[in-house]
Formats: C-alpha cells, sequence, structure tokens
C-alpha cells in the first residue's frame, strides 16, 4: 500500500528550553523566521504524503492556528499593498491537509502514536518527529525511506551513523544482515545504550515508516522508562511479529531540540538564504577576528 499519512507528535514540554517554552511551544520556535514544524510538514509534503496527523497537546493551540487560515491577517496585509507576505502566509494554510489531535496526558511517545490509530487506519504511515530537521536538496529523508518500504514491504527507521560518543544519546539498532550500502536487516534495538552494549553506531534519528500492526502492539505495550509507553518499545515487539529494515538516510540532520543543534540551525539556515547570507558571513568573520 502506498504511503499517503504522516503522523508529527508535538505534545511534548521542551523542557530544554525552558523558559521559552513556558508560553511558546518548542515546535513553534523559529528557524530564523520560519517554525521548526513547518520545515518538518514541508518535507512530509516533498516526500509525497496527503495527509498530516499532528499530536498536540491542550496548550498548544498556537501550532494548530499557524496552519490554519488567518483572514484578518490576511486582509490587513492586502490593505498594506503587501501581497507577497499574504501570499506567503496563505501558502502556509495550503500546504497539506493537516489534522490534529490531542493527546490528553503526556505517556511518552509510543502513546502519541497510538493516538493516530483512528486516522491511519489499515495503511502504512509515516513518523516524523519534530526535534529532527533534515536537509537534502535533491529527495527528502522521507522520501528516502518510503522508497525502501515500497521494496521491502516492511516497516523503515531512518538512522545515521553517530560517534562512540553519543550512542548513548539514542536509540541504536543492531543489524542482523546488510542488504546493501544503506539498507540493514535488524533483529534488535537499544534506547539510549551505554558504548559498552550499544550494538552498533546506528542509530534512530526522528524518521520512520511503519506499519499498521504497530498500533495493537503499542496498545499492548506495557509503560516503560520514565512510566512512558515507549516507541522502541513497540519497535522491539514489532520484530517478533514481522521483519524491520534501518535505512542510513542521506541529508544534514539538525537536533533542534538541543540548544547548539538550535544554534547550528540557525547558523546554516541563514547561510543558505540569500537576503542574510553575506551579513551573516561578515559578522562571523568580525567575531573570528
Amino acid at each position: 500500500m502506498k504511503v499517503r499519512k504522516a503522523i508529527i507528535p508535538a505534545a511534548g514540554l521542551g523542557t530544554r528550553f525552558l523558559p521559552a517554552t513556558k508560553s511558546i511551544p518548542k515546535e513553534m520556535l523559529p528557524i530564523v523566521d520560519i517554525p521548526t514544524i513547518q520545515y518538518i510538514v514541508q518535507e512530509a509534503v516533498d516526500a509525497g504524503i496527503e495527509e498530516i496527523l499532528i499530536i498536540v497537546s491542550g496548550s498548544k493551540t498556537s501550532v494548530e492556528n499557524h496552519f490554519d487560515v488567518n483572514f484578518d491577517l490576511e486582509t490587513r496585509l492586502l490593505a498594506s499593498n503587501k501581497t507577497a507576505e499574504a501570499q506567503q502566509i496563505r501558502a502556509i494554510a495550503d500546504m497539506a491537509d493537516v489534522f490534529f489531535v490531542r493527546q490528553k496526558e503526556p505517556k511518552g511517545l509510543g502513546h502519541a502514536i497510538l493516538c493516530a490509530k483512528a486516522f491511519v487506519g489499515e495503511e502504512p504511515f509515516a513518523v516524523l518527529l519534530g526535534d529532527d530537521v533534515v536537509i537534502n536538496d535533491e529527495k527528502p529523508a522521507l522520501k528516502q525511506l518510503i522508497d525502501a518500504y515500497e521494496k521491502t514491504g516492511s516497516s523503515i527507521l531512518g538512522v545515521q551513523y553517530v560517534a562512540d560518543s553519543k550512542v548513548n544519546k539514542y536509540g541504536v539498532v543492531k543489524i542482523e544482515k546488510q542488504l546493501n550500502d544503506d539498507l540493514f536487516k535488524i533483529n534488535g534495538m537499544i534506547e539510549k545504550p551505554s558504548l559498552d552494549k550499544a550494538p552498533s553506531n546506528f542509530a534512530v534519528l526522528g524518521r520512520y515508516v511503519l506499519t499498521s500492526r504497530i498500533f495493537d502492539i503499542l496498545a499492548q505495550t506495557k509503560p516503560g522508562k520514565g512510566n512512558e509507553i515507549q516507541l522502541t518499545d513497540g519497535i522491539v515487539s514489532l520484530l517478533e511479529h514481522e521483519d524491520v529494515y534501518a535505512y542510513n538516510f542521506e541529508g544534514i540532520r539538525y537536533d533542534v531540540g538541543d540548544k547548539f543543534g538550535y544554534i547550528k540551525a540557525q547558523i546554516d539556515f541563514s547561510l543558505r538564504r540569500d537576503d542574510l547570507r553575506m551579513e551573516v558571513m561578515n559578522y562571523i568573520k568580525e567575531i573570528v577576528k
């Protein structure tokens, strides 16, 4: 079946960015002038996704408002002859069919995914975590995973190689067999292992294509670390029923849930823009001096 739907979990508290996230959802923190979550939605759209469900908490109405039409703002912009700005605002609302559901209790990523069961039905679906922004101008990271799914018909975890010093920050896959340079069949996964217990250096970095069987498994998964239902635990259980693969996707990945990662994104995205590149480069040169 074609992968048509995507889930973006966005119900977390964003404690690493307090006090800013006391009133602003972390997904709405901008990279220059575009909210982080808009980059995630754009990647899904560019990968061919038709419908997107964003999982939010009750306090994140600004995320819903961002992807809605704002007639008052558009009218004011047009009245001020700011046609380009008005078109830009309307384009956000027209990006995709975006739906929302609330995660009523903070029970973890696995529980957030489970909230999308009615939306997904029996179809395979994509998951994009909002803390990971991936840039690939030729083929979006999610499209690479979807292509791998179409070849295997099995769940695909997006991975990249990470240094020894960072394996304890991620879910790390255990490789059973390498099919080609980028595709691996896996037979295990460990969440945030110490280096001596890490089965590989390939970490899952916020992109998934999953079969709908994961919902039944998550419904039976008991709370784990932090008394939360962990998606990693669900995927480990999924391995008992069907093959799961890891795909080493190409792209520059920014961990915008980390303060330094967020700063790196601000700098790099500024340098990619014609209206900011020279000013930013000159400022960096001044700092270096």
